[in-house]
Formats: C-alpha cells, sequence, structure tokens
C-alpha cells in the first residue's frame, strides 16, 4: 500500500475526510515545477542563478520536513521492557523538541512535548516517546490534532493506566503574518484514564513545570 495512503488510513479516526484525498503522489519533477510556480506568484523569477537549483532543494527539504506520512507510531511503541521490579507510578519525559508546519498557512510551528503516563505491566523506551512526536510533528498540522494523536497512539498501544499530553508552541501564522504577534504561545492538553482526575492534572502539570535537577 502506498505510505500516504497507509499513513492516512492509520488516523482516519482524527481525519474524517481522509477518504476523499488524492491518493495519486506527485513526481518529484512535478512537484519542483510547482515550486517554480509559487516562485513566479511571489514576484521572482525562477531561471535567475539564485533561485535555479531552488525547486530541487525544496522537494528534497520536503521529504525531511514531512517524513513522518512514512512512519507508524504503533510500531514505533511495541516493544515493553516489563522487568521494572513492579513499578507503576507515573513516568514522565518533558521538554521534548518538535517542529511542525501548520495545515492552513504551511508555516512552523515551534515548541516542546510533555508526555506522562502510568505503566500497565511494562514501560516503553524513553526514546520511542520521543519518535512518537516526531512521526506526528513531521506531517501538516494543527496542534490540537497532534496533542490527540500522540496521546491516542501511546493509549492504543500501551493501553496504560492514563496518557497526559501537554504541548506548548510558537505559531509562525501568528508571529510572521496575519496579527504578527511575536512571542506569544499556545497551550493544548490531551488527557486519558487516570489523568482525567484533576489531582493527576496537577501533579503531572507540577513536575512539568518543576526547575530541572
Amino acid at each position: 500500500m502506498d505510505a500516504v495512503v497507509k499513513s492516512l488510513s492509520a488516523d482516519q479516526a482524527l481525519r474524517p475526510a481522509a477518504d476523499t484525498f488524492l491518493v495519486r503522489k506527485p513526481t518529484r519533477e512535478e512537484a519542483e515545477e510547482a515550486v517554480r510556480t509559487l516562485i513566479l506568484w511571489a514576484g521572482d523569477d525562477p531561471s535567475r542563478e539564485g533561485l535555479l537549483e531552488t525547486p530541487g532543494r525544496v522537494a528534497k527539504a520536503y521529504r525531511e520536513l514531512y517524513k513522518g506520512y512514512d512512519d507508524d507510531p504503533e510500531e514505533i511503541l511495541e516493544r515493553v521492557f516489563e522487568e521494572v521490579d513492579g513499578y507503576r507510578d507515573m513516568v514522565l519525559v518533558r521538554d521534548i523538541p518538535f517542529y511542525s508546519h501548520c495545515e492552513h498557512h504551511m508555516v512552523p510551528f515551534v515548541g516542546k512535548v510533555h508526555i506522562g503516563y502510568y505503566p500497565n505491566g511494562g514501560v516503553v523506551g524513553l526514546s520511542k516517546l520521543a519518535r512518537v512526536v516526531e512521526v506526528y510533528a513531521r506531517r501538516l498540522q494543527t496542534q490540537e490534532t497532534m496533542t490527540a494523536q500522540i496521546a491516542q497512539a501511546i493509549e492504543r498501544t500501551l493501553k496504560p493506566g492514563g496518557v497526559a499530553v501537554l504541548v506548548e508552541a510558537e505559531h509562525m501564522c501568528m508571529s510572521m503574518r496575519g496579527v504578527q504577534k511575536q512571542g506569544s504561545s499556545t497551550m493544548t492538553t490531551q488527557y486519558t484514564g487516570r489523568f482525567r482526575d484533576p489531582a493527576e492534572q496537577v501533579r503531572f502539570f507540577t513536575m512539568v513545570k518543576s526547575p530541572g535537577l
């Protein structure tokens, strides 16, 4: 199955309109021609020396910036370590940096993700949580959707006692265009299981915001 189709079907619960997506992936040449069109639309000449190789560079950059469509977060999380001597308290990984692109204007939003969960019979490697963030960040996104996707992927795969996800980000669509309010930040949260208890949410937030060691 085409990777684009596979990634869309995996998130169908969050994106009900995915089945209307055009499944034929453009060629590299078509992508580069689209970049030339945008350069012309911006008012510049794609044939001048400084821009001559830009379409190829942009196409290559898109491969990296949107590589999350090719990855399956559940495969990343499938290996669990059970030898943890019965540890069942909260596991928290905070300050996971990410770079994503707003699906409305295709400009960056940048920030940090904090993830907490209560293990249920085992723990996942800490780097795997960061990789799940990367999978969803490297797609065209909204911060709200990304927050929900991270929490639901962990919930589906690990079946923990509860998951908490907090995302803090600055959106360039507010900073560089439109209202142009630099420094403003957006915070989103998603809670499942035990974290639906307000007391658990307070504990999670306190641990996230506590001074570093």
